[in-house]
């Protein structure tokens, strides 16, 4: 049903306003509206109306049911013009108002969607017959209708009034609630922030204590290490001459307890050694000597000093020696000793099987392995053995002082590289440095 009309009529004296709003609002009821958008249709339909006809011309007024989906559209048609702007606040109590100019002069459109669309047939014929057989009141009866209208809408509005008061009472006392929480939570905030800020100071505090007790600590450990070298080679000096073929024989047990003051004398020694050398390591003195070292002589030199010292028959070393120019910008000193270290340390912890070392490069890296077959490492103390004086309890009771991993890691660390693990328990443990093949400048 796209377009149906219910009623046609003509105002044209200030009377007929009254029955265009009346049947407005019976067109409304009519059709299925609620008791306040009723008023509305009607109270637009007459401002409407009256505007209209203070042009001095008569209005056709057209009632229909139109589009989809369907709205009781009412036309206004007049031969002049209108004024749009005097129309605005009829608008806003309709869906729609739209002003039309024709030939025949000017059609305002007013709007509203149904509350029940599609309606049938029968419910549209009686509407019509419904508007055509109501009578048309008198402008005092439509007046006092209007004014009972009024004094409802005036008290729904009151009651609606005492609704809001009451929100806004509601939602002050709720403010005031949320303003002391607020304020609750901002104290509470500012005695944690002034906590935080004391916690910081203490920690940067504590943090400045440290560094000055890993500071003194290399001190300690460089300056005892220097004054104990001295004495310690004394002895062993000492020893030597005692032990000298050309001076007075020695009895036997003689000569076995020199032999023993001399290894305790030489791994005092070496401990003073390591400990000298950690401590130039952690104190940031130690400055490489960067040249070109040829890592294929390097290895040469390595296999060599270890086959002099492995006296284990079931243990094999495997040194394999890089291809020529296999050149790397390095400190030969320093990456000597890293490499040492991690051979002998390899030797320590394997019983049998064989210890390898090669070297392998990358675009602009060197990665130079060393893998034993040996007892392994558990992943829970990977990092540990890094640590300083640290001998876990499961490995092997071989002499050492806990030294040699953490310096080699620390040298090679200077050189610009970095040193990972993977070992597990029964399994060995695989070494592996990667340096850069040229000094990053």
């Amino acid at each position: 049903m796209t377009d149906t009309v219910l009623l046609h009529l003509v105002l044209r004296r200030e009377q007929d306003v009254f029955a265009v709003r009346q049947r407005g609002r019976e067109a409304a009821a009519a059709l299925g509206f609620e008791h306040q958008d009723q008023i509305r249709v009607a109270t637009a339909l007459s401002d409407v109306g009256r505007q209209l006809l203070a042009g001095g011309t008569g209005v056709e007024v057209t009632f229909r049911i139109h589009g989809s989906p369907e709205n009781l559209r009412i036309d206004l048609a007049v031969p002049g013009t209108v004024d749009r702007q005097a129309l605005r606040p009829a608008g806003r109590l309709v869906d729609v108002l739209e002003v039309t100019e024709t030939g025949q002069g000017t059609v305002v459109m007013l709007s509203r969607r149904l509350p029940t669309p599609d309606l049938d047939a029968n419910r549209v014929e009686q509407a019509r017959r419904k508007l055509a057989a109501s009578a048309v009141a008198s402008p005092l009866d439509e007046l006092a209708s209007q004014n009972e209208h009024l004094l409802t809408a005036l008290e729904e509005a009151r009651q609606q009034q005492e609704r809001l008061k009451a929100l806004n009472d509601e939602l002050e006392e709720t403010n005031r609630g949320v303003m002391a929480l607020y304020l609750q939570l901002s104290s509470e905030l500012e005695e944690t922030n002034r906590g935080v800020v004391a916690l910081y100071a203490e920690l940067d505090e504590k943090s400045g204590q440290l560094r000055a007790a890993s500071e003194a600590k290399t001190r300690f450990l460089a300056n005892v290490s220097h004054e104990l070298r001295a004495p310690v080679t004394a002895v062993i000096g000492l020893i030597r001459l005692l032990s000298d073929p050309d001076s007075d024989p020695l009895t036997e047990a003689q000569a076995e307890q020199m032999a023993l003051m001399r290894g305790s004398a030489s791994d005092l020694l070496s401990l003073v050694n390591d400990l000298l050398d950690l401590a130039k390591a952690e104190s940031g003195h130690l400055e490489p000597q960067w040249g070109l070292v040829d890592l294929s002589e390097l290895f040469k030199q390595l296999r060599g000093t270890l086959k002099a010292v492995l006296n284990n028959p079931d243990v094999e070393l495997v040194v394999e020696t890089p291809g020529d120019g296999a050149w790397i910008e390095s400190d030969e000193a320093l990456l000597t000793q890293v490499l040492r270290n991690l051979l002998h340390n390899a030797v320590k912890f394997t019983d049998q099987g064989a210890v390898t070392m090669r070297a392998d490069c990358d675009g602009g890296l060197w990665t130079i392995t060393v893998a034993d077959t040996g007892v392994g490492i558990p992943a829970a103390q990977h990092e540990r053995i890094f640590e300083e004086f640290v001998q876990l309890p499961n490995r092997h009771k071989v002499n050492g002082t806990g030294l040699g991993l953490p310096y080699a890691r620390r040298l090679v660390g200077i050189l610009g590289g970095e040193m990972t693990l993977i070992s597990e328990p029964g399994e060995g443990s695989t070494f592996t440095v990667t340096l850069p093949v040229a000094r990053a400048s």
